[in-house]
This record gives structure tokens, C-alpha cells and sequence, in this order.
């Protein structure tokens, strides 16, 4: 009895010291972003406030509205004008710049709050994470209750695949009777929608679709090889991501052009809202290309556990695969020269697209790859303005939470960027924001480099990896 009762002791010792030892980093792990939490900002605007000498980017139409005031009250745009009274109130010299509606990036892989403050920093002041992990739901509701500077934050559930697509990343789902009651605790638990993956099946794919719309639940589909491409044009399907999928599933891994033009046809009439994440795929075309990659500033603001165990390794891999076969490079870029041709072909075909960057998976930096997402559709032939609408209006049209975004005009959230430039005429402008507002609050260029250098090079490793046995626990 006394070898049980000391073993009994030494389990509980060992439990309590596993405890602690996940409250010590999970305490200095939000210790580290402390600069984020709201009562250590600088005191923000008034409630009321007014933009004078601003130039205004709408984007309801293709216009730049010269020399305006916007009245901003409670977090929202209140009202445009050439002039509006407000004797009494708060002025924000806008010194002839140009004031255009935050950036929203619609496929993001959020690992760490660090990452909330370089999103800002490059405009984006909404993002929704397809990964979700029980972190993402503690982010969403510190961001919700004001605790917390980051931008608006929509996250769906785990991802969801069928039992025979293996890995960690993903919960593998063994029956219709599990599909429908994870449905229901992901929507108890507060996620925002729900992520299906590539092994689905296609029974498992209809009792998700049937219990997601009695919840009025949105579904985000990374298409499924398990079933035709097209069982996603549904309406309860809120946006389809990948562009490479295209070719992969209703193309059969080939650049067919005149088949590609069956497929566009019908996720025009379906009303598709396709989120491309085109800067994910070229990625592959950088590892293999570029030596120095890993040395490069943007590899600096992953997180240091996703560098790790998934940038390193993808370079890595990439780079093996250029020795043993030279000819990967230029197969690589002709696909991605195609995804350009999809985009275009949607793009005049009427399709939804909505800017999506796949940020937080191998070289994508949180923030950083919105820039050269928007360039890609610059490339496939959008001007500058309907580029601009694939990270503003477009999404607005995806998913109701978004309806109160994406326009300079009245009753929307105040979430806007002011640039030196005309961003209708020079998209790069957009990446160095005089000031950025989220809900209202700004965000000058100070506090936008103190959250990239906060976030540059961050030691915590080990918390992250905690946050990842956390969910490792909770999903299995």
C-alpha cells in the first residue's frame, strides 16, 4: 500500500508540475504581447472625431472623392462630406492623403497574437482564420470584449476530414452521427464557420451542409478529392479555396484551357465566391528559386514553432526536389502562370473573388502576403480599383458579418487606412500606411513599427507548442 500511495503522490507532483508549468508560458506568452492589450495603448480618440483635407477611396465605384471630411462616431463612419459642423470635436488632419477602406484578408493561419499587430501594420483590419484551434476562440473573444488591438477576427472550426486522410492537423470524422454533433459543439464553442477539408466524404459532406444550415452556419470548402468538385456549389458553401484545386480535381491535374471554361461557366451561374490564395502556390515557385530565402526579413515574423516544424522543412523539401528533377521549376511557374489565366477567366465571367493568401503556412508572413497576393490579380490582368475590391467589397458579400465593412461610407465600421499615394494608381502604397484605424481607434506609423519590431524574431516556441497540445487534447 505504501509503494501505491507513493506512486499516487509522485503522479499528482508530476500533474501539478505540468500544470504550472503550461500557466508559467501560457502567462509569459501573453506577457510578450502585452503591447497589444488595450490598457497599455496610448488613450485612443474620443468617442467623436473628425477627418478634415482627407482625399476618399469609397470604393462603391471606380472615384477619388477630392478633399473631404468623415465624421467618425462610435467606432463607425457617420457621414462624408465636402463639410460637416462639429464645433467641439476632436480633428484629424488627414494633410491631403488618401483614405481607403482596411484591407481583409479572407484565408489566414493565425498562431500567436503577435501576429494581430503585423496584420494592422500592413492594413489589414479584418482576417478569417481556417485553421481553428480553442486559442483562436480565447482571441475572438479578448478582440470582441476590447482587451485586446487586433483586427476584426472571424475564425472557423478545425478542419474536418473523412477517417482516412490522416495527420494531426485535422480531425478525422468516422460516422454521420459524429459529423452532425461536432457541427453543434463547434457552433456551442463560438467558431464562426466550419472548414472542410480535402478528405471528406461525400455522406460525411451532406450531414455537415444539412445540421451547418439549420444552425445557419457558414461552410468554408477546401474541395474535396472524395467527391465531384462541383457538390461545393451550394449556397451554404461560403466561399471554395485554391486555385491549384481547379487543376487538380475538375481538371485532372491538367492546364486545360477549353475545359476550364466548363468550370468557370458553372461557378458563375452557381454564384461561387472563390478565394484563390494564388500567393500560397507561387510560394513553391520562391522556395525553389530563391537560396537565400530563410535569411529574408519577411521569414522573421513567422512564428517561430510554424518556421520550425513547416517553413524550414517546405524549403527544404523544394529545394530537394529541384536537384533530383531541374525541370520542377519551370512546371511550377507554368501553373501559376495558369492560376493568373483562372483569374482572369472568373474575373469576366462575373465570379466573387475574394483575396485570400494562405499567410501563416510555409514562407506566407501574417500581413505581408496580402501585398503580393493583390499583385498576382494585378498581374492576371484587374486594374488597380478591382483588385482593391477583392480585399474590401467582395468579401462583404460572402458572409452577413461582413456587411457593416468594406466601404468609406456611413453606418460602416470605421476601418481604414490613410496612404501618402493614390493606392487606385499605386497598389504599393498600401504597404506602408501613414496611419492605420481599426473600429475607430488609430494607429499611427509609430505604433505600427513598434508591432512589427514586437513581432520580429519572437521567442515563444514552447507556448506555441503548448497551444498546439491544447488542441491536440481537446479535439481528440
Amino acid at each position: 500500500m505504501k509503494i501505491i500511495k507513493r506512486i499516487l503522490i509522485g503522479i499528482l507532483i508530476l500533474i501539478t508540475l505540468i500544470v504550472l508549468t503550461i500557466v508559467v508560458f501560457y502567462v509569459l506568452d501573453t506577457s510578450r504581447a502585452s503591447y497589444l492589450k488595450t490598457k497599455n495603448m496610448e488613450a485612443p480618440l474620443s468617442n467623436e472625431y473628425l477627418i478634415k483635407n482627407v482625399n476618399v477611396i469609397p470604393m462603391t465605384k471606380d472615384t477619388v472623392l477630392a478633399n473631404k471630411m468623415v465624421h467618425i462616431k462610435a467606432g463607425k463612419i457617420y457621414n462624408v462630406d465636402d463639410t460637416i459642423e462639429g464645433q467641439g470635436l476632436e480633428i484629424i488632419d488627414g494633410q491631403g492623403k488618401f483614405l481607403s477602406p482596411g484591407l481583409i484578408d479572407m484565408h489566414v493561419h493565425v498562431w500567436d497574437r503577435f501576429e494581430l499587430g503585423l496584420y494592422l501594420a500592413n492594413g489589414v483590419t479584418t482576417v478569417r482564420n481556417l485553421w481553428g484551434v480553442p486559442l483562436h476562440l480565447r482571441i475572438k473573444n479578448e478582440l470582441a470584449d476590447d482587451e485586446l488591438i487586433g483586427p476584426m477576427f472571424y475564425t472557423s472550426s478545425p478542419k474536418l476530414t473523412g477517417p482516412d486522410d490522416l495527420g494531426d492537423d485535422k480531425v478525422q470524422i468516422q460516422s454521420v452521427e459524429q459529423a452532425r454533433a461536432l457541427i453543434q459543439d463547434y457552433d456551442k464553442r463560438g467558431y464562426d464557420f466550419i472548414k472542410t477539408y480535402a478528405g471528406i466524404t461525400e455522406p460525411l459532406f451532406e450531414a455537415i451542409v444539412e445540421e451547418a444550415t439549420s444552425l445557419d452556419l457558414d461552410i468554408v470548402s477546401h474541395p474535396s478529392f472524395q467527391m465531384t468538385y462541383s457538390k461545393n456549389f451550394i449556397d451554404q458553401v461560403a466561399t471554395i479555396e485554391h486555385a491549384e484545386d481547379i487543376v487538380q480535381q475538375p481538371l485532372n491535374y491538367q492546364l486545360d484551357s477549353v475545359k476550364l471554361d466548363s468550370v468557370v461557366a458553372l461557378m458563375a451561374t452557381s454564384k461561387v465566391n472563390f478565394s484563390p490564395t494564388l500567393s500560397g502556390f507561387y510560394n513553391i515557385y520562391r522556395m525553389l528559386t530563391e537560396d537565400d530565402l530563410l535569411q529574408k526579413k519577411s521569414i522573421g515574423y513567422i512564428n517561430p514553432l510554424f518556421k520550425s516544424v513547416d517553413t524550414e522543412v517546405q524549403v527544404a523539401r523544394w529545394q530537394g526536389e529541384k536537384s533530383r528533377d531541374p525541370e520542377v521549376v519551370e512546371r511550377i511557374l507554368t501553373q501559376h502562370k495558369f492560376h493568373l489565366y483562372i483569374i482572369k477567366k472568373l474575373h469576366e465571367a462575373g465570379v466573387n473573388i475574394v483575396c485570400s493568401t494562405d499567410a501563416g503556412i510555409a514562407i506566407g508572413a501574417p500581413g505581408y502576403s496580402i501585398h503580393q497576393e493583390m499583385q498576382h490579380y494585378s498581374d492576371a490582368g484587374l486594374t488597380n480599383y478591382e483588385v482593391i475590391k477583392t480585399a474590401t467589397v467582395n468579401p462583404t458579400r460572402v458572409h452577413k458579418e461582413f456587411e457593416d465593412m468594406g466601404t468609406i461610407e456611413k453606418s460602416k465600421w470605421a476601418n481604414l487606412i490613410l496612404s501618402d499615394e493614390n493606392p487606385l494608381e499605386n497598389l504599393n502604397t498600401l504597404k506602408e500606411p501613414h496611419w492605420v484605424m481599426i473600429k475607430g481607434r488609430l494607429l499611427d506609423g509609430k505604433t505600427l513599427d513598434t508591432f512589427k519590431n514586437k513581432a520580429f524574431d519572437r521567442n515563444n516556441l514552447t507556448s506555441t507548442a503548448l497551444y498546439w497540445i491544447e488542441n491536440l487534447w481537446i479535439e481528440r
